[in-house]
């Protein structure tokens, strides 16, 4: 959105530039700068100390958010045999085999992330690798989108596990939430999102890992978070 007008000068007014908040302060002032009509998203953006270039310094994981994201996953589920009804019993938007490929190799979308059992990679990989890659929603193991437990993998979706991974500047951008949620939970969400990154470290990585963090809402300006002490257990 553009930066500019008068109400969001006056959402900019209510940031400190030169302060850095706590999760716990930042969450707080979120209800004062969220005032679109619908109920906005928050994220965090952390800027990391990686060369970006080199593949073992990527960082890539998930986390299950304790509080969810307040976003309703639709899950589509590629698997045979069995797998079917425990995809479907799970709570799985879409669920199919061979012809659920051919469906979203000829445009259907109607869904927030795939998952896969191994069975099925290599017809996903052979039919839908260049059309759901550039999306991020090819099924991955390092994502939590690909493996034997068809039931845990949808749940977790629906519960609100979520994947981060670096861009190409070296910055992880996360969803911890909504707006309408209470602040202790955004900031739960914060630390269990903190906590992850934190563990998915490259050995490679030299100095400091965390270098800065940023809480934002979709209409709303960025609060400076401190990394230092402040979050929330």
């Amino acid at each position: 959105m553009p930066k500019h007008g008068k109400r969001y000068a006056a959402l900019v007014s209510k940031v400190d530039r030169e302060k850095q908040y706590t999760i716990d302060e930042a969450a707080a002032l979120v209800k004062d700068i969220a005032t679109a009509k619908f109920d906005e998203t928050v994220e965090v953006h952390f800027r990391l100390g990686i060369d970006p270039r080199k593949s073992d310094q990527n960082v890539r994981g998930t986390v299950a958010l304790p509080h969810g994201t307040g976003r309703t996953v639709r899950v589509a589920v590629i698997t045979k045999g069995d797998n079917l009804a425990a995809a479907e019993a799970a709570g799985a938007d879409t669920v199919g085999s061979d012809e659920l490929i051919e469906r979203i190799a000829g445009g259907f979308m109607d869904f927030d992330a795939v998952v896969a059992t191994p069975d099925m990679m290599a017809a996903i990989g052979q039919k839908l690798a260049r059309l759901l890659g550039p999306r991020g929603l090819l099924p991955n193991p390092k994502s939590g989108t690909v493996g034997p437990d068809v039931t845990g993998m949808v749940r977790g979706l629906k519960a609100g596990r979520i994947e981060f991974r670096n861009d190409k500047t070296g910055v992880v951008h996360a969803p911890i939430g909504k707006a309408s949620f209470d602040p202790a939970n955004l900031s739960a969400n914060f630390s269990a999102l903190l906590s992850a990154l934190e563990g998915a470290k490259p050995g490679s990585a030299k100095g400091v890992f965390l270098r800065s963090a940023y809480l934002t809402t979709t209409m709303g300006p960025s609060i400076p978070l401190t990394l230092s002490g402040g979050v929330s257990a």
